[in-house]
């Protein structure tokens, strides 16, 4: 038998006072086995045990919402008895180690959250972060993770059909890769992860166990340094043939009544599902780790139980209906294998060839792992980085200078390069396709649209993590609204790093205040979501990035608004103040080489008030395209605009205002550059046929929404002015062609080398 010392623990991610309450919970020393499951369950990943007190305060209720945090994914009512089902999760440490399998398993994972609540899916999208593309680890990272991607969507039939792309050396040694996955189910037919019944047997069915993905969960849940590599067998390996073939077969089964409850068999795998079931249930279970399909010789009741092979599911299955199950999954050419059964009481006991192996209660390794209130404190330099000095901006470029670089910075350019390679039209669903805001999908059989969008900023979360993380709640709220959807439920991914630093949990607890305040504010309850923790690699964090994904109903797909100017001589028109807030900005970050200064103000009553008008505005077919300000300003907002629509220009003339923070004249070049490429929230640009102009500017008014005639759409050049003085002007095809190819540019230094 192993001795337990401090070594084990060690390996395990076992602090000691946490091992001293295990053996409270126990009764006794744990062995080995034992030692692992609790491993693996009280990690970060599974745990939530640093975040769980913050994410508490969320507002997780709402008139839609049909199930909220705890099940495997988050429902919201979008009528005619349906559900929209959906959740967005993280696969950050396996994609640095492994780019392609890492980002390929997070996929898989992602979508089986969803067919497991009886959703058929429908949509993925994606937001990642990686480091400066000018460096080959970035491009090796970045050119993996949406081969993955893309791989193991286009293989399973699910479109991606968004999401959004960063570059930051903040994220060199840690690249973030968040998934969303979105499905459609009937209310009635949504099926929970709880096992019940006494005497009912409990079924394995799927992909063969292999050694991959061992302690996942727990590499998950600690830090990277110069021993990351080795970690490479932690990550598991992906077949998406298989998870098609898996998802059709657990749809069907769940159709048939005989299904009691499913689980995936994700992070900690077999240990995950058996006890998070048997703990929601108020159950026990009862399974042998021998009648677990394997595909390798020798494997111990250890490797099993932690294996995170991938395509697996747990069902319990009502006794009695055996040969329905097992009927459907012979069907599919499937694995449906009884391991054991469900039991009275409320402990997991595990044999191996009938001998006892390990005996747990359940609670003690889900409900009763360990609740940290950790101590948080603000960072000794954060006031510091908010101040911007007269020095740091005394070289200050042309605004045609600064619009020349900034549309070919790889955060603002075109990720086409990226999503060429998804296949965003299988399905037959896609409205909105990527690229154009907010995506948006038809849901089948009735007039109605989804619109999903993921949104995050790090630098903004940097410089002050409460305010930052209200204006992700709202950006992507606003990209929803932009496509005439009514935002109706939020699912979020909280990257930091490590907890246990009491700087990095005070931006942990401010993000998850901000995300709370803007979410009561815009009515947008949260359904579910995902912590990952201890994204740092020596010591060094990435900036706090909150993801948001938001979904929102249109009543009437057939409306659906994009960013794209439609017709020549259209009226273009600034809905929202512009006032010239640089902190945090793309510009100041690519021409100043620059993170400081203060995160853009923002009235959430006015973000509800812009959010509401642009979603009736669209409703009522006043306008022909919406596109939210965000990276790179109104100069980059203007430009997208016109891009994708055949060349068509635009020339807009704005009033200057000056430098947010600072004493700069309202006519310096400094000022020009703030008016242009600030980045103030709660502002769209919107255009309008000619005929529809005074009904906009009347409904602006009566909705207490600043609006502001800028321009008009036509010509062949985006021909900017501040104040009537001409500051940009370039041809379109040549600003769509710089950001189209800035990417593709910067990655084929990849093939050259």
């Amino acid at each position: 038998m192993t001795v337990i010392d401090t070594a084990v623990l060690e390996r395990h991610g076992i602090k000691p006072d946490e091992y001293e309450r295990i053996q409270q919970l126990m009764g006794r020393e744990p062995n080995l086995l034992e030692l692992g499951l609790f491993s693996v369950m009280w990690s970060e990943h599974c745990s939530y045990k640093s975040s769980r007190v913050h994410l508490k305060t969320l507002p997780t209720s709402g008139p839609r919402v049909v199930q909220g945090p705890g099940e495997n994914a988050g429902a919201v009512d979008i009528g005619d008895g349906l559900c929209a089902v959906f959740k967005i999760e993280s696969h950050n440490h396996p994609s640095f180690i492994e780019p392609y399998q890492g980002a390929a398993t997070g996929v898989g994972g992602i979508i089986r959250d969803i067919f497991t609540m009886g959703a058929r899916p429908i949509a993925l999208l994606n937001a990642l972060r990686f480091g400066s593309l000018d460096t080959p680890l970035a491009r090796r990272v970045f050119e993996g993770v949406v081969a993955g991607i893309g791989g193991y969507g286009n293989s399973i039939g699910i479109p991606t059909v968004g999401g959004e792309i960063v570059f930051d050396e903040m994220y060199a040694g840690n690249p973030l890769v968040n998934v969303l996955c979105l499905g459609i189910a009937h209310k009635d037919d949504i099926i929970k992860g709880a096992a019940k019944g006494t005497g009912n047997p409990v079924y394995y069915v799927g992909a063969k166990t292999g050694r991959d993905g061992i302690h996942g969960a727990t590499m998950a849940s600690a830090e990277f340094d110069e021993k990351s590599a080795e970690k490479r067998p932690a990550v598991q390996v992906g077949d998406p043939f298989m998870e098609k073939l898996l998802m059709e077969a657990c749809l069907e089964v769940m159709k048939t009544g005989a299904v009691v409850g499913i689980q995936d068999m994700g992070a900690a795998g077999f240990t995950c599902s058996t006890s998070e079931m048997g703990s929601r249930g108020g159950v026990g279970m009862s399974v042998d780790v021998l009648n677990v399909p394997q595909r390798e010789t020798g494997m111990t009741p250890y490797e099993i139980m932690l294996s995170e092979s991938q395509e697996r599911m747990l069902l319990v299955v009502e006794r009695g209906r055996e040969h329905e199950v097992e009927a459907v999954f012979e069907k599919w050419d499937l694995h449906a294998v009884k391991v054991g059964e469900v039991t009275e009481g409320t402990r997991l006991e595990i044999h191996e060839r009938g001998t006892l192996v390990a005996d747990v209660p359940n609670r003690a390794l889900t409900d009763e792992a360990p609740v940290y209130n950790r101590p948080m404190e603000v960072p000794l330099w954060q006031k510091s980085v908010q101040e911007i000095s007269a020095a740091d901006l005394a070289a200050t470029p042309s605004a045609q200078q600064a619009f020349d670089r900034l549309i070919a910075v790889p955060t603002i350019a075109s990720k086409r390069w990226a999503y060429r390679q998804y296949d965003h039209t299988v399905g037959t669903n896609t409205i909105a396709q990527p690229g154009m805001s907010a995506a948006v999908v038809r849901v089948k059989g009735t007039s109605r649209g989804l619109a999903v969008s993921v949104d995050g900023n790090g630098r903004f979360c940097y410089l002050d993590p409460y305010q930052g993380a209200i204006l992700v709640v709202a950006e992507a709220s606003r990209n929803v609204a932009c496509a005439g959807g009514e935002p109706i439920g939020a699912t979020n991914n909280l990257n930091f790093g490590n907890p246990e630093r009491p700087e990095i949990m005070w931006q942990i607890g401010e993000a998850v205040r901000g995300i709370g305040d803007a979410c009561r504010a815009l009515n947008v309850p949260i359904t579910g979501g995902n912590v990952s923790l201890y994204n740092e690699t020596d010591g060094r964090a990435i900036f706090p990035t909150p993801v948001l994904g938001v979904v929102g109903l249109l009543e009437d797909a057939s409306k659906t608004v994009t960013r794209a100017f439609k017709t020549i001589g259209s009226a273009v028109v600034l809905l929202g103040d512009n006032l010239g807030e640089i902190g945090g900005s793309e510009y100041l970050a690519t021409m100043h080489d620059l993170v400081a200064g203060r995160a853009p103000e923002i009235n959430l009553k006015r973000e509800a008030a812009l959010q509401a008008l642009i979603v009736k505005l669209i409703r009522d077919g006043c306008i022909e395209s919406a596109h939210d300000c965000s990276e790179g300003g109104l100069a980059i907002t203007l430009a997208e605009c016109a891009f994708d629509t055949g060349g068509i220009g635009v020339s807009a003339d704005v009033t200057a205002v000056g430098v947010a923070g600072t004493r700069e004249a309202a006519d310096s070049p400094l000022s020009t550059n703030a008016t242009l490429f600030g980045e103030s929230a709660s502002r769209i640009v919107i255009s309008c046929a000619s005929r529809h102009l005074d009904a906009v500017m009347s409904a602006a008014r009566d909705a207490d929404v600043t609006a502001r005639e800028i321009g008009r759409v036509g010509g062949e050049t985006i021909r900017l002015s501040v104040n009537g003085q001409a500051a940009i002007e370039s041809r379109v095809s040549d600003a769509e062609s710089a950001w189209a190819t800035a990417i593709e540019t910067k990655m084929s230094r990849k093939a050259a080398s």
